[in-house]
């Protein structure tokens, strides 16, 4: 199998393919986040019992990311075996489609029960999806970007990822805007309906993308790997426990996204629904500059460094972030949002794509991407249920959540101080620690 001359050299074509694909991927996957927050929690549970419902509501958000690490098991082994394009677009596909069904299904009032079980199912196929899109676009792109550039070039599907959280936040706020009849009837189905266009056209634009170089070398001279997953923890094991911990930083995005919403707009604060989407929706546009910058820092000085700023600095920040928004004042809740999520969480958010990857060889680099980092987003996803408990049957104990997402970024930081910088070493060297034998019983020629 000899490796295409259009296959090389490609870098920036692949990083806008991660780009608008994860843009449009994770559109669908935010949407219902807003969702679960503002509206679910009325049109599929019980309304008479306001907190209960916004329980169940903000648990079926953490349903998807219960998901994904059985997604991650058959998207990463699939995508080290079949290469990093296929997955991509199967991804797509199905958010696609799992989302549209979502604005389709009846809801409590028409079908009683059947509503929120039908709406799970549909949330299990986003968590799927979503178990194989970033771990393949960011191998995609790490694999297809000059080597002292690795950093700058898989930051876009971290950029991709907050541009599709801003679109998603700038839908809901005319939605969130309609008066309350039509927002629970139609208008909250319109932008899963949307999903329609999103699944078409990240389509078109990521099945042009050809193969990278590196696993195409990898294909012809020493075959795929039959196995991938059983070489990943038999090579890999102590960097799919660092990525584990490392994704944990990920409680501070759902906390941010879909918990602080729902205080936010509570009886007990009273902030309109409109201007909290719109500190959402500022704070994504400044990731969106930020996250290129931290990433191109990172090429020079390392990824652990500017990683661990996110890290700690996302701890403080978000104690500063909530009590803002306990006190009610909408400008200092705005300006902190921005810092918070926009600048100071972008800094580990734009690294880590390089980061983890660069711990894996091209054998098993979707595999261990995909293992280690949801099974550390399956835990972020339910934080915001368990911050929902945390914060009392008011909902109003702000200070244990942010206590509580403190912790969450303790494993992240230890992740990052035991790791390997490795901003420095070839691509085709990283994760190449351990001697393979001469036979290599392991692999099958592609």
């Amino acid at each position: 199998m000899s490796v295409p001359a259009e296959a090389v050299g490609q870098p920036k074509k692949a990083a806008a393919a991660a780009w608008i694909g994860s843009a449009l991927e994770y559109y669908d996957f935010f949407i219902y986040g807003s969702a679960a927050a503002l509206i679910f929690p009325k049109v599929f549970f019980d309304a008479s019992d306001p907190a209960n419902a916004t329980l169940l509501s903000l648990a079926t958000f953490g349903v998807a990311y219960a998901a994904r690490p059985v997604g991650a098991l058959f998207l990463g082994h699939f995508g080290d075996r079949a290469g990093r394009k296929r997955i991509m677009v199967f991804t797509l596909i199905l958010m696609g489609l799992s989302t549209f069904l979502i604005g389709c299904l009846p809801t409590r009032a028409q079908v009683g029960s059947l509503a929120p079980v039908l709406l799970v199912l549909c949330r299990v196929l986003q968590g799927v999806s979503a178990a194989g899109e970033q771990a393949s676009a960011n191998s995609m792109t790490l694999e297809h970007a000059p080597p002292h550039r690795r950093g700058f070039f898989t930051s876009f599907t971290l950029s991709g990822t907050q541009g599709g959280q801003l679109i998603a936040t700038l839908v809901f706020i005319p939605v969130a805007a309609l008066p309350e009849d039509q927002l629970l009837s139609w208008g909250w189905r319109v932008p899963f309906w949307a999903s329609v266009a999103v699944a078409v056209v990240g389509y078109v634009i990521r099945r042009r993308l050809e193969e990278t170089p590196v696993f195409a070398r990898q294909a012809a001279s020493e075959g795929v790997v039959r196995m991938p997953l059983f070489v990943l923890l038999r090579e890999h094991w102590g960097d799919v426990l660092r990525v584990i911990g490392g994704a944990l930083i990920a409680s501070v995005s759902t906390i941010f996204t879909v918990w602080a919403l729902a205080y936010a707009t509570s009886d007990s604060v009273g902030m309109s629904r409109s201007s909290m989407l719109w500190v959402g929706a500022l704070a994504n546009a400044v990731a969106l500059a930020a996250i290129p910058l931290w990433a191109r820092l990172s090429d020079r000085i390392g990824r652990r460094p500017v990683f661990l700023v996110g890290a700690v600095g996302s701890a403080v920040t978000m104690f500063l972030y909530l009590w803002a928004i306990s006190t009610g004042d909408y400008p200092l809740v705005l300006f902190l949002g921005v810092v918070a999520f926009g600048v100071v969480y972008s800094a580990a958010n734009g690294v880590w794509p390089s980061f983890y990857g660069e711990m894996f060889s091209t054998r098993v680099r979707l595999s261990g991407m995909a293992v280690g980092t949801q099974i550390g987003f399956a835990v972020a996803g339910f934080a915001v249920t368990f911050a929902a408990e945390i914060a009392g049957p008011d909902g109003t104990d702000w200070s244990s959540v942010a206590l509580f997402t403190a912790a969450l970024c303790v494993p992240p930081v230890i992740a990052a101080l035991s790791a390997r910088e490795t901003h420095k070493v070839p691509t085709e060297q990283l994760g190449e620690r351990t001697a393979r034998s001469a036979s290599q019983p392991e692999t099958v020629t592609a």
